[in-house]
């Protein structure tokens, strides 16, 4: 079981990094995932015959390309990854946040993703990308998750007001979001009510220690997008946080965001 754990953070890297960092899209889909590969990236069809038609011509029109996972962990068989990319000297930059589950061998089977412009810093000076990366306080995994979903619940869901975020976030919590200030008073600005942003449903919640990245269903100004939250935890309290999101498309080519 350990080994299929381990293979599947690596299967997960892999498909970025030489399926698409280094041009390589049949090598890596036929090498990394399972008998099935069901997709839920705009745009691109399910199966290994859907990945490979998508970044063929995704590689001719970005000959450069640099590709950084900044973070990744594994949660039982699914995995989490957060990832930098630009294209073309700096043309192009995105945020991608990823999500998959895999087999009994460590393959991956399915694939979820939210991808973003990458923006400069924030008032707080921080970006989409950087800040804090170890892993650690393995043994608060599963208590560390519980807090994110019921903070979730509690103050972002439709109807929450957001009056008791402050059992859940550090007064003193880095914000990494577009137009946020730190502390807790930042975050507040966010979960307020009256607000644009309102959750519908945690999908999936993977976590590894201190780690928790959650993908959403939510709506923006009454408009469907898919929302990545990333949250590091430290004795009990969200001390920082990451975020991406994507408008969910009304017709796509495989089998929607979710």
């Amino acid at each position: 079981m350990l080994s299929a754990m381990t293979t599947a953070l690596e299967n997960a890297k892999n498909l970025y990094m030489i399926g698409i960092r280094d041009g390589k899209p049949e090598e890596a889909v036929n090498a990394f995932t399972g008998d099935r590969y069901t997709q839920h990236s705009t745009g691109v069809a399910d199966g290994r015959e859907g990945f490979i038609a998508f970044f063929k011509p995704f590689l001719e029109r970005n000959p450069v390309r640099d590709i950084r996972v900044v973070r990744g962990w594994q949660d039982g068989k699914y995995v989490f990854l957060q990832a930098y990319q630009s294209l073309n000297e700096g043309e192009y930059e995105y945020v991608t946040t990823d999500f998959f589950d895999s087999d009994e061998e460590g393959k991956i089977v399915e694939h979820w993703d939210v991808i973003a412009e990458f923006g400069g810093a924030n008032p707080a000076g921080h970006t989409a990308v950087d800040g804090a990366t170890e892993i650690t306080e393995l043994e608060h995994t599963d208590a560390n998750k519980a807090l994110v979903r019921r903070m979730l619940e509690s103050c972002f869901f439709d109807g929450r007001d957001g009056s008791t975020l402050a059992e859940f976030v550090s007064k003193d919590c880095v914000l990494h979001g577009a137009g946020m200030s730190d502390g807790l008073a930042g975050f507040s600005t966010i979960a307020a009510a009256p607000r644009e942003l309102n959750y519908q449903a945690i999908v999936l919640c993977v976590g590894q220690g201190n780690f928790v990245a959650t993908l959403c269903k939510a709506t923006r100004k009454g408009e469907p997008i898919v929302q990545v939250d990333v949250f590091r935890v430290h004795r009990g309290k969200i001390v920082e946080h990451w975020e991406n999101a994507e408008p969910v498309p009304e017709n796509d080519v495989n089998s929607g965001k979710f």
